[in-house]
């Protein structure tokens, strides 16, 4: 499974933010996340990514978030809810990862997740899809929408 620094599009990259969980790669209109290995993801870490968003990209931007579980870790999807209720929204997501067993976990972020969710296998097949939907989000010029979790 490849990392986002084995892509040719990472010569795109506008940021890299470094937490003490994980690496998050910050795009235009995209960003990609891999968690390290045996992490509990939990809410106050998300709030981390959530306040690094506007400080990149403007308050209000649309973006798409990627997940790439390049590592075992684990994330509590009822986190979904705390998210919301903090008014946190996210037009797409899409969860890169080739284990069968994380099915089940995609599935139920699938149902918290009231958005387009969608599963990869290859993560150059999930950032093409990100950029595609972002196009067609401006396209039918929605509303802006604030930043996002996993």
């Amino acid at each position: 499974m490849k990392r986002v620094m084995e892509l040719d599009f990472f010569k795109k990259i506008r940021e890299i933010r470094e937490y003490e969980f994980g690496v998050f790669y910050y795009f235009d209109k995209l960003v990609i996340s891999e968690i390290k290995e045996d992490i509990l993801f939990q809410w106050k870490m998300a709030e981390k990514r959530i306040m690094a968003a506007p400080e990149i990209f403007g308050k209000g931007s649309s973006l798409v978030y990627s997940s790439n579980r390049v590592n075992y870790y684990t994330v509590n999807p009822f986190n979904w809810m705390r998210f919301h209720k903090s008014r946190h929204q996210l037009p797409y997501y899409a969860v890169v990862d080739l284990t069968e067993g994380s099915f089940a976990s995609v599935a139920l972020e699938c149902i918290l997740f009231k958005r387009n969710t969608t599963h990869f296998k290859d993560l150059e097949k999930a950032e093409k899809w990100g950029l595609g939907k972002m196009e067609l989000f401006e396209k039918e010029k929605a509303q802006p929408i604030s930043f996002f979790f996993v």
